[in-house]
Parts: C-alpha cells; sequence; structure tokens
C-alpha cells in the first residue's frame, strides 16, 4: 500500500504549475547559471509509449524496423504484411518499479495479427491490448486522515490494418481506444477528478529491400511510424496531449552463414507535443495543432529541438534461427528526462513457441521503474498448429 497527499493528477497538476514557473526562468534554454534547463515534454497516459515486449527491451527499445512478430502492432503495424508466418501471438508481462520493492504495478500487454491475401499484395489484421496496474493506493487528505482506497489503472486497445502496395512497400493504419482511471471520484478544491478518454491512430509506412553485399543477400528495412494521433485526455478541466510520436527506424539483417544471422537496428524518436517551456499556455494548444507546434515552438531554438530526440540502438545474433543473444543502448537528453541505459537479453524459438527474456541496467542517476529487473515475453506461431505458410 503506498499513501499519497495528493492524488496521481493532483500531483501532476502542481509539478507541472511548478515546473513552468521554474523554467519560465530560463532564457535561449539556459537558466541564470549558465546550465541547459531541464524541461521534459509532458504529456498523460505516459504507458501508451512503453516498449512492450521483452525482444525490443532487450535492444534498447528499437522496433520500428526490426523483423516483424506479433508486438510490430506497438512500433509499426505496416510491417506486419512483411512477417515469415500468417498468424502469430505475443504475450508480456512487465513487472513494474521491482527493484523498489513493489509488487503490484506492472504492465500486460497481449498482440496477435493474421494475414491474408494472395501474391506480393498481402494484407494482415493485428489487434493490441495492454493494461497499466498501478497497485492499490490510499488517499489522505492534508492531515493524513484516510480517506479511501484506489486503484489507478489503465487501459488501451488497438486495431490495425496494413497492405502491402508494392513487392517492396507496405502502409498500415490502426485504430485507438485509451482509458486512464488515476483518482476517479476525488477532488481537488472545487474541481471533481473524472476518468480520462481519449481515441487516436497510427499511421506506418515500411520499406524492405535486399542488399547484395560480396557474395551474401542481406536485407534491409526501413520504417516510418506517426502514433497516438488523438483527442486529448481530460481529467479535471484543461485536456492533457497524448504522447504523439513520429519514429524513423532501419534494421540491417545480415546472414553470416547457413546458421549465423546478425542485425543491427537503429530507431529515432521525438514526441510531437509542444514544448511546456516555450509556449504561453501551452496546454489550451489544440492536439493537431499541437503536432506542428512541436516543431516550430515560439520561444524554442533548433538545439533543443535536436534535444528532443531520443535514440535506440540494438543487435541482434540468431543461431540456426533458434537461438538469439542481444543488446542495446536508450539515450534521452539530460534536461528532456534524461534515460540512460543498457539492455541485455535471450531468444529461445521452437517450433510454434517461443520466449524472449530482457534485463535493463541504468548508466546515470536517474531512477527508471525498470532498473534491474527481468521482463519476459511468450510468442506463438499459430498458424503452424494448421500447417500454413506464407503466401507467395
Amino acid at each position: 500500500m503506498k499513501n499519497f497527499f495528493f492524488s496521481l493528477v493532483g500531483a501532476s497538476a502542481i509539478l507541472t504549475t511548478v515546473t513552468t514557473t521554474l523554467t519560465g526562468q530560463c532564457h535561449d534554454s539556459f537558466d541564470p547559471l549558465g546550465r541547459p534547463c531541464r524541461n521534459v515534454i509532458q504529456t498523460a497516459v505516459p504507458f501508451m509509449r512503453i516498449a512492450p515486449d521483452a525482444r525490443s527491451g532487450a535492444m534498447g527499445d528499437v522496433g520500428i524496423a526490426t523483423s516483424p512478430d506479433a508486438n510490430a502492432m506497438h512500433f509499426n503495424a505496416s510491417k506486419l504484411v512483411f512477417a515469415d508466418q500468417n498468424t502469430g501471438a505475443s504475450v508480456t508481462y512487465t513487472p513494474w518499479l521491482r527493484n523498489l520493492g513493489v509488487d503490484d504495478i506492472y504492465l500486460a500487454d497481449f498482440a496477435g495479427f493474421y494475414q491474408f491475401g494472395a501474391g506480393k499484395r498481402k494484407q494482415a489484421v493485428g489487434v493490441d491490448l495492454r493494461y497499466f496496474s498501478l497497485g492499490k493506493i490510499d488517499w489522505t487528505d492534508e492531515n493524513g486522515t484516510r480517506l479511501s482506497e484506489g486503484v489507478p489503472r489503465e487501459f488501451s486497445a488497438a486495431v490495425g490494418y496494413s497492405r502491402q502496395l508494392t513487392d517492396n512497400l507496405s502502409v498500415g493504419l490502426t485504430g485507438k481506444y485509451i482509458y486512464s482511471n488515476l483518482a476517479s471520484g476525488l477532488s481537488i478544491g472545487s474541481q471533481q477528478i473524472g476518468s480520462g478518454k481519449a481515441g487516436a491512430a497510427d499511421i506506418s509506412l515500411t520499406y524492405k529491400t535486399p542488399i547484395k553485399m560480396s557474395d551474401k543477400k542481406t536485407n534491409l528495412m526501413v520504417g516510418l511510424a506517426v502514433s497516438n494521433i488523438g483527442s486529448k485526455v481530460t481529467y479535471i478541466k484543461t485536456g492533457d496531449f497524448l504522447p504523439t510520436n513520429l519514429g524513423l527506424g532501419a534494421a540491417w539483417e545480415i546472414p553470416l552463414d547457413q546458421y549465423n544471422t546478425i542485425t543491427f537496428a537503429l530507431d529515432i524518436n521525438k514526441l510531437l507535443v509542444p514544448t511546456p517551456d516555450s509556449l504561453t499556455d501551452w496546454r489550451k494548444i489544440g492536439s493537431v495543432a499541437g503536432i506542428f507546434k512541436s516543431f516550430s515552438d515560439d520561444r524554442s531554438n533548433f538545439s533543443e529541438k535536436i534535444r528532443e530526440l531520443y535514440w535506440s540502438t540494438g543487435i541482434e545474433y540468431w543461431y540456426d534461427k533458434q537461438f538469439a543473444v542481444r543488446a542495446g543502448y536508450f539515450y534521452e537528453h539530460a534536461t528532456k528526462g534524461g534515460r540512460q541505459y543498457f539492455t541485455a537479453g535471450l531468444g529461445l524459438k521452437y517450433n510454434v513457441f517461443g520466449i524472449n527474456l530482457s534485463y535493463l541496467v541504468p548508466t546515470t542517476s536517474q531512477r527508471n521503474p525498470l532498473d534491474n529487473t527481468l521482463r519476459f515475453s511468450l510468442l506463438f506461431d499459430l498458424g503452424s498448429f494448421k500447417g500454413e505458410t506464407v503466401n507467395e
């Protein structure tokens, strides 16, 4: 059980005000002492940007252009038509804050897809369900008197469709429903806190091409995804932005010989949300206008925009397509959150069943909810039960 003086929503609102006040003392992205200002982009439902699977978690959270499986629904649904199997599913359990001894906060994710269509114009549909539990919380007043017990939780459901346009190019579209109940029924002053609801969409593209290297045929995949485009989430009065994101990724798969394959991957992401310090009343901007403002805020400069990029790099080695070793690194600028960590993991595939494990090691004093935590995913090639093969 955890005790809080203010609800999660109330604390978030207060922190937003304090952060805006403090960063308001910054000029040209530097504080009076000449240090870069800490000016983190703020959004609602940040659980929508958590990488859902242990494979990605072992490779620095890359996933936009890696070889497709069911978890492509989170990163880039358009690559589902390039999957080796016709039908697949994934189940992932991610413990949260386990390093601090908390045992009732977790993220659970289920994803699945099905390919159909003949020849080189395949299509695919996919689903993704995720549930984020924040455990049980005792709500108290300013005197520490217990008011009630809450069970904050968040949920999303997504349905996606992808289509192969040419032998090398595909497009995807995903629709989402998002529900967030952090402190519903409580009040801050005279304002009652409600549950947040939103609709959103993802748009994605994938390009895959073989590259001849010496006597080997390698494969390069490039992906582009704009995710969580949609309405704001409102808990009290003013709506909060969804974590709308622009992601560009590339993965180069190189077969070393008949049994050994290695893949190098890189993702670059940017939240399409206005920078808090760069605009007056930035939270009152519309969600669509906020996407454009995220590139040209009133008082931010080019270096500020570069710092808002966050980078993921990963490497994956497969032996005989049955055993995998993975590693990666995630980097976010110190003024934009400061998440920086190494990741590592293993994968094992046997017939219709696969399991992935990942482990995160922080490289800075910035705490991460997944510090020194083991997470795992289960993968299922459902088409193998019926002897299905990919249509060529």
